[in-house]
């Protein structure tokens, strides 16, 4: 099933957050407590993530869902 273009988006702000911050995959990942391969797909929008994913990646980035979420929507 094809991912819907928000998917992407979500993705794409969390990739340029991470890039912006000097962050790797690898440091974002071990943070939130999932696998490189998951932030991999979600920064690509090819995953569905649960909320508490979300949430514990936006931590690792220090994001708080508000900011993460109005990104999202200007994005």
């Amino acid at each position: 099933m094809p991912r819907s273009s928000r998917d992407k988006t979500l993705g794409a702000v969390l990739r340029g957050v991470r890039e912006e911050r000097g962050l790797t995959q690898e440091v974002v990942a071990f943070h939130a407590g999932i696998t490189t391969g998951t932030l991999a797909r979600l920064e690509l929008g090819d995953s569905d993530p649960s909320w508490s994913t979300i949430r514990s990646v936006a931590n690792a980035l220090d994001l708080s869902l508000q900011d993460l979420a109005a990104a999202v929507e200007a994005a």
